[in-house]
């Protein structure tokens, strides 16, 4: 069972998931988890700590995707890692939809509050990029992220519940590795 700072963080990330970073108040978390008034602010004693605890969340639910692939050989291929990518396109911008939603809007709210998850991402897009064999890494590793958080912003927005066409998704990242 997950311990009291970690109900609390998943609450948080729901209330933001649900109606925005606004909605997202030690109060707010309080009622939606159902505990006494002041036990989110004992946990996350101001909101800056409650914003990081859903940036926290965020980001160990996407390393649990990431784990979950651990028994898949890693991409060898620049055709496997836009295979990969498409893949995971598709997880964020309909399973996980909400949970994305809830990134971007922390990302316009509080965006000091994701230059290190950022970072973290962009190191392992970079392992990703050198292991495919691809030149000019860095930069063709914030291609990728910026590509990928464009479609996803389209996806969980604009284009709420439309299928995602993964092939294109497959062909526009396999374009940016070239």
């Amino acid at each position: 069972m997950p311990d009291r700072r970690t109900i609390l963080a998943d609450t948080a990330l729901a209330l933001v998931a649900a109606d925005g970073l606004k909605a997202l108040t030690h109060r707010a978390v309080d009622a939606a988890a159902g505990v006494p008034t002041g036990s989110t602010s004992n946990v996350f004693r101001t909101r800056r700590a409650l914003v990081d605890a859903v940036v926290d969340r965020l980001e160990a639910r996407d390393l649990a995707l990431w784990h979950d692939d651990a028994g898949a050989p890693p991409p060898g291929t620049r055709d496997e890692l836009a295979d990969r990518l498409a893949h995971y396109l598709e997880v964020f911008g309909v399973a996980q939809a909400e949970l994305t939603r809830a990134r971007f809007a922390i990302s316009i709210g509080a965006p000091d509050a994701v230059v290190a998850a950022h970072a973290r991402f962009l190191t392992i897009a970079e392992g990703m990029v050198a292991a495919v064999g691809a030149d000019d890494v860095p930069r063709r590793a914030r291609w990728i992220a910026d590509y990928c958080d464009g479609a996803l912003l389209h996806q969980v927005t604009a284009r709420r519940g439309d299928a995602i066409d993964p092939g294109a998704h497959r062909s526009a990242i396999r374009r940016l590795l070239d």
